[in-house]
């Protein structure tokens, strides 16, 4: 079977969601570990390692809440989804939570049974070409015009591409497959000119490529700079469990605060001891203000969680700045300058 690691939204399915007995949160502390659905060839995301564990982005927000829930970001089961499969899982109770960059659209808020957290990365559909064709970074939607194009069936990354080609009056030939990989396999054939889907995929699929040695780097061209649609990615957890929740949320918003005020898997211990600021020490679980413990969680559970994972800029650091994804300028870096990560205050 063929991974599928392309994030852009699927319409939904109906699930049956499993009746809420009592809080995630109890399950979790009574089984010992954290069940996390992750894609299982996310370049980035979520990436299989022999010894069964999984490193990227979506991989270390999942460490990120078994550090908060146990100190230990280890005490996690990652089970890995396809896309078409983890509503599914989520609602049968098979996964705590998924991270597995998965879009907030408002069919799956409402339609599911799952709630979405904190948008974690902002994404959007791009398209891929060869240098060799005459593509460029300065090259548009209109410039597609006349191609073939390939991407998966079943998602909207089909609708974006055929309306977005269409109000740019560029036409295209649109062939699809059953899952992403396909279509990257047509396209180093040749038999496709252009692929589309969310620009992280792109940007992994390219990454890796040039890696290898399979291409030189500035051989494929990701574009139009600006995507042609919204993927604000992030976790998902059953509907109706506001404890549960909160923890993930905070687990989120305490990366977040940690990495706007400095504070990082280094200098953790440092910043306990002196606090630079009242929600500092609050967020770290100094003083009788704390508000972990009134989350079911220990008060210095975002300690563990950063000391052992780091801060979001060090999540984001580690496994997305060498595939090309800069976060200065972009909708992804602190909202301070001028992008949309933020947190509300820990007070």
């Amino acid at each position: 079977m063929v991974a599928d690691d392309t994030t852009t939204t699927e319409a939904p399915e109906v699930v049956e969601v499993a009746p809420l007995q009592g809080s995630t949160l109890d399950e979790v502390k009574a089984r010992g570990s954290l069940r996390c659905g992750v894609s299982t060839s996310a370049i980035g995301f979520a990436e299989p390692q022999d010894d069964g564990s999984f490193k990227g982005f979506d991989a270390d927000f999942c460490r990120a809440v078994a550090a908060a829930v146990f100190g230990d970001a280890d005490a996690v089961e990652f089970i890995g989804t396809t896309a078409a499969e983890r509503f599914s899982a989520l609602a049968a109770g098979e996964v705590d939570v998924l991270f597995r960059n998965t879009t907030w659209t408002q069919s799956r808020d409402t339609e599911i049974g799952g709630d979405f957290g904190p948008t974690t990365f902002y994404d959007g559909q791009q398209v891929m070409g060869k240098a060799a064709f005459g593509f460029d970074d300065s090259s548009t939607l209109a410039d597609v015009d006349g191609a073939r194009l390939c991407t998966n069936a079943g998602t909207t990354t089909e609708k974006n591409i055929t309306e977005g080609a269409r109000v740019v009056g560029a036409e295209i030939e649109l062939v699809t497959v059953e899952a992403f990989p396909e279509a990257m396999d047509l396209f180093r054939a040749g038999s496709c000119d252009l692929v589309t889907t969310d620009g992280s995929a792109l940007f992994g699929h390219r990454f890796s490529s040039v890696s290898n040695g399979e291409i030189a780097e500035g051989d494929w061209i990701i574009f139009p700079t600006t995507p042609i649609s919204k993927e604000p990615l992030g976790p998902m957890y059953r509907q109706n469990d506001s404890l549960w929740a909160d923890v993930i949320n905070w687990t989120v918003y305490a990366l977040i605060i940690a990495d706007e005020k400095g504070i990082t898997s280094a200098n953790v211990d440092e910043m306990t001891a002196n606090p630079p600021d009242p929600e500092a020490g609050r967020l770290l679980g100094v003083g009788d203000d704390e508000l972990q413990s009134k989350m079911g969680l220990p008060a210095d559970a975002f300690q563990h969680a950063i000391r052992q994972v780091g801060n979001y800029d060090e999540i984001y650091v580690n496994n997305l700045e060498a595939l090309g994804f800069a976060r200065p300028g972009s909708a992804n870096a602190r909202w301070t300058e001028g992008g949309l990560i933020y947190a509300p205050p820990a007070r």
